[in-house]
């Protein structure tokens, strides 16, 4: 073969190429066929723009189909702002097919708020229960109660762009479970009548800014649990215990605190007494040697003190015979 022709043959190639990745045919002839007016400088223009034609098409022959009005300027735009164009014209029919009010503008919001616009329309048409976790109250007679609830829930579409979610919903809910046992004056009241509960949280308007609508509040389970009042009463007494003990602790240091004080001047005061009395003699000797005593008074002075000491030891007799006697007289009586 003519290098020529190869060259020829290889051009033709590439043209080809290139012509059926800006034009593809069988996308095109497929919109044609469903009645989707498309030319090829649309599906020309999609490719320089960086758009998947089959992302466009595909969508805009289903919305077609299905009677929407919408045209590959509105589809492209969103899916260059990231948006998802099938889920959006999916959301549309089924928003159609339930009558419910809901623009291409709205629904693409809802797309690019990160939100699934298709599962919003169906939560529409099919509510949603959801179960909160347990919620533990205490009532005002100091007994724990448990409490779970199954919530019915509707998707609001005109307060799914920055509406609340789920967890908001749970939590109001859960804080109207609190403030209702909260306020029973006994829990058999909370057991008896459960549905109150039901009744004064729906009354709250908890679904207020966010993107569902409560349709029911039903309480699933209610359980007593601990007694909280008595526990705390028990806790109460325990610290007013350590409390007091500790007080006591506190009194008992001082007073041994004071008693070692007394020793202790007791102690310095018979040390003073001690070298007092070793001051005696010498001013005893001091007296005799400068004639302010004399040798009369001396011998006068040890008698007195020589009889002092037998006294005290007769006395000292006295008390041992006594405390004989009266142990003779009980050995007496134990015999007796």
């Amino acid at each position: 073969m003519p290098v020529a022709s190869l060259l020829i043959l290889i051009l033709v190639a590439l043209f080809l190429m290139v012509f059926f990745y800006f034009i593809p045919i069988g996308l095109w002839i497929s919109a044609v066929a469903a009645g989707v007016k498309i030319s090829f400088f649309n599906l020309i223009g999609m490719r320089l723009r960086r758009v998947v034609p089959s992302l466009i098409v595909a969508p805009m022959i289903k919305s077609y189909k299905a009677g929407l009005d919408l045209n590959t300027d509105q589809l492209e735009a969103h899916y260059l702002a990231e948006g998802n164009v099938d889920r959006v014209v999916d959301a549309l029919i089924a928003a159609q097919r339930a009558e419910i009010d809901l623009t291409f503008e709205r629904a693409a919001a809802i797309d690019l708020a990160g939100r699934d616009v298709l599962k919003a329309v169906q939560m529409s048409v099919n509510p949603k229960v959801i179960q909160t976790p347990v919620v533990t109250a205490v009532a005002m007679d100091g007994i724990q109660v448990m409490a779970t609830a199954r919530v019915t829930v509707r998707a609001n579409i005109d307060r799914l762009v920055g509406g609340a979610g789920e967890e908001t919903i749970l939590a109001r809910v859960g804080e109207g479970i609190v403030t209702t046992v909260g306020s029973a004056d006994a829990h058999t009241k909370v057991l008896e009548n459960p549905d109150s509960i039901s009744k004064t949280v729906l009354q709250k308007g908890l679904d207020s800014g966010t993107a569902f609508e409560i349709l029911s509040i039903d309480i699933a389970d209610v359980d007593v649990g601990k007694n909280i009042g008595a526990e705390l009463q028990t806790d109460q007494a325990e610290a007013d215990k350590e409390i007091a003990q500790a007080k006591a602790e506190e009194k008992r240091a001082m007073a041994v605190a004071q008693e070692q004080e007394m020793k202790a001047k007791v102690q310095e005061m018979q040390a003073k007494v001690v070298e007092a009395e070793a001051d005696v003699p010498k001013a005893m000797a001091e007296a005799l040697s400068s004639g302010n005593m004399g040798v009369m008074d001396y011998m006068n002075l040890q008698n007195i003190k020589a009889d002092t000491e037998m006294r005290d030891s007769i006395s000292g007799l006295d008390a041992k015979s006594n405390d004989r006697s009266e142990s003779k007289k009980s050995s007496k009586r134990d015999k007796e």
